[in-house]
């Protein structure tokens, strides 16, 4: 005996896509908001205390860019 079982996927409607693209751009800003803040933070620092830290000037876009966006 045979029978077939299916089970439709209900799409997302206009207003949940909205609602979830609304929400990746406002992560995207806060994400691009922690990296600038980060960066200027960091360059604002002078070269001894970014040594106490162990980081050297060159370092900083790349540690900005892990602390916003992740390795």
């Amino acid at each position: 005996m045979a029978y077939v079982n299916s089970t439709r996927a209900s799409s997302a409607s206009y207003r949940d896509r909205a609602l979830s693209s609304i929400a990746a751009i406002r992560a995207a800003i806060e994400r691009r908001r922690l990296y600038s803040r980060t960066f200027h933070e960091l360059a604002s620092l002078s070269e001894r205390e970014l040594a106490d830290l162990g980081m050297h000037r060159t370092m900083i876009a790349e540690i900005a860019r892990e602390a916003a966006y992740g390795k």
